[in-house]
């Protein structure tokens, strides 16, 4: 029978469950479970693709095509696995079933009430998620905090689950904050106390207080949380603030986590094999050398809007025995005048991807430098978009060279609508989405790092580099590197002359893996270590 695991999270949000789910599903893994995980979230949208990053993060994207929170990247990068659609569910997304279950008249003229139709939706879909992948184990984190009106019914609903699969193959895991009181140096045990409270409210009695915190939790806070939240102190987690995002699953098994719920969810898992990420985890404390990556983009204000790209860069720096620090660049603030102060010091630049035209003139401006001046350049989605841009206004000489996005009046939109996406279409879930085929062209820096002539990437995203300019710009010099299977799309473009200057349509950064960087992260990095080698 397949065995739940629930995350919920008390006192305040941004505490880290998807990191201690996603650390349990690596550890359960390690163990020879299959897993599957997945993230309910409360807000009403029906996915976070409307919604701006500086609000949610980004966007991520699985190779289904479903717009998904950002959680489901640490699932994916720790766990090692792809999801997909069934695993992310937002309130929006529930009322939106029952309304049109209701509305096709399959409640046969009942009430249509939060319990037991909202609920029993909400069950659906958690149940779906093990049906789907025949999982050993499904780890379902809840968003947002215990307390929130918006999070009830999806308390409500683990609440039954753990009724009808029976408290043996169910655990509640529940990840609290203590604070830490300078003034008297001592943690404080009461807002876990009031957020257990809270959730005993509703029902659900926590197996697993895991306890975040800056510092060590001493023996004395230990005791008291086991004592007034109802658990064994053996089941007080201790979850502490870590130099190495990746170190957070070895110090969850060491502290027993694992071990605990395999216990209680009777599964005799005593072999764990975690080799690999062990030496890994090596392999970042042993890297030698330094690397600064200029970030060049509009979301800079919030580092999450661009975590799966950060990560992925990081991935990147492992793979080159390279620590690489990140100079956040709002694009808004560049110019022709500080470009060269802006990009001082960095060794590469990358662009990612983005919506809107603000900022875009500053991305042009980096552009341009990074290709006059030979700075390896890494150009994602918009980021590519805006390489073909700068080519075709400073190289082609076409001064009004734009999107149809930033510019409709343009002469020359060399990035534009796809003809099925022009006209009256909605804004949420209407782009590219999830995984697609891409050519690869062999004499191209795209064939040296794949090694493959067709490959599959995750997309998102609606303009499309305009194909009635193809011609010219691949005669003056933008080497067109990566196709759809129809040839009527651009995947990937590079500049031949320059060591690496490559601009990609897609998002390589979502299946990017800390044991396993994605290749074209590596040989940026790879590219971006040699000019600060050569320039010394």
């Amino acid at each position: 029978m397949t065995k739940y695991v629930f995350v919920t999270g008390g006192v305040v949000s941004g505490l880290g469950k998807g990191i201690t789910a996603a650390s349990l599903g690596r550890l359960l893994k390690a163990r020879g479970l299959n897993i599957a995980a997945q993230k309910l979230d409360p807000y009403i949208n029906l996915d976070p693709g409307t919604m701006s990053p500086y609000q949610h993060g980004e966007v991520f994207v699985t190779e289904d095509g479903a717009e998904t929170d950002l959680d489901l990247g640490h699932y994916e990068r720790f766990i090692d696995i792809n999801l997909n659609k069934f695993s992310n569910l937002t309130t929006g997304k529930v009322y939106w079933n029952v309304l049109t279950n209701e509305r096709a008249g399959k409640y046969g003229g009942e009430t249509v009430q939060v319990i037991p139709h909202i609920t029993d939706e909400i069950k659906r879909f958690i149940y779906s998620v093990g049906k789907k992948t025949s999982a050993d184990v499904v780890i379902t984190e809840i968003g947002g905090t215990t307390g929130d009106i918006e999070c009830q019914p999806f308390l409500e609903s683990i609440r039954q689950i753990s009724h009808e699969v029976g408290r043996e193959n169910c655990v509640f895991i529940h990840v609290t904050l203590i604070p830490y009181i300078s003034s008297s140096k001592e943690l404080k045990t009461k807002p876990t106390q009031h957020s257990v409270k809270e959730l005993q409210s509703y029902g659900i009695m926590p197996d697993i207080i895991v306890a975040r915190c800056d510092s060590p939790l001493d023996e004395s806070s230990r005791k008291k949380i086991a004592l007034f939240c109802n658990v064994t102190e053996e089941c007080v987690v201790e979850n502490r603030t870590l130099p190495i995002l990746y170190e957070a699953p070895v110090m969850l098994e060491e502290n027993g986590l694992a071990r605990i719920v395999c216990r209680k969810l009777g599964l005799k898992c005593d072999n764990i094999d975690l080799s690999g990420w062990m030496n890994m985890l090596e392999k970042i404390k042993n890297c030698s050398k330094k690397v600064k990556i200029a970030l060049v983009g509009k979301y800079v204000k919030l580092e999450d809007a661009y975590l799966s790209v950060v990560q992925a860069l990081y991935h990147g720096g492992y793979e080159n025995g390279a620590d690489v620090s990140i100079e956040w660049v709002n694009s808004e603030n560049i110019n022709e005048k500080n470009i060269a102060k802006k990009l001082a010091g960095c060794s590469g630049v990358i662009m990612p991807g983005g919506f809107g035209d603000r900022g875009i003139e500053g991305m042009i401006t980096a552009a341009k430098y990074c290709r006059e001046n030979n700075i390896p350049y890494f150009g994602i989605c918009l980021g590519m978009q805006i390489a073909v841009i700068e080519y075709a206004r400073h190289v082609l000489g076409w001064r009004d060279a734009n999107s149809s996005e930033f510019d409709e009046q343009s002469t020359h939109p060399v990035i534009d609508l796809m003809p099925d996406q022009k006209g009256n279409i909605l804004t949420g879930g209407t782009m590219r989405l999830g995984a697609y085929p891409c050519v690869v062209r062999k004499d191209s820096t795209l064939w040296e790092v794949y090694g493959e002539e067709i490959i599959a990437e995750r997309h998102r995203h609606r303009f499309e580099v305009n194909n009635d300019f193809r011609d010219e710009m691949e005669k003056a010099g933008l080497k067109i590197i990566g196709v759809s299977p129809s040839k009527e799309l651009v995947e990937a473009v590079e500049i031949p002359q320059n060591d690496f200057y490559v601009g990609v349509q897609y998002h390589p950064e979502f299946k990017s893996r800390p044991n396993r960087a994605h290749p074209l992260f590596k040989k940026f990095i790879e590219a971006s270590i040699k000019r600060q080698e050569n320039r010394k």
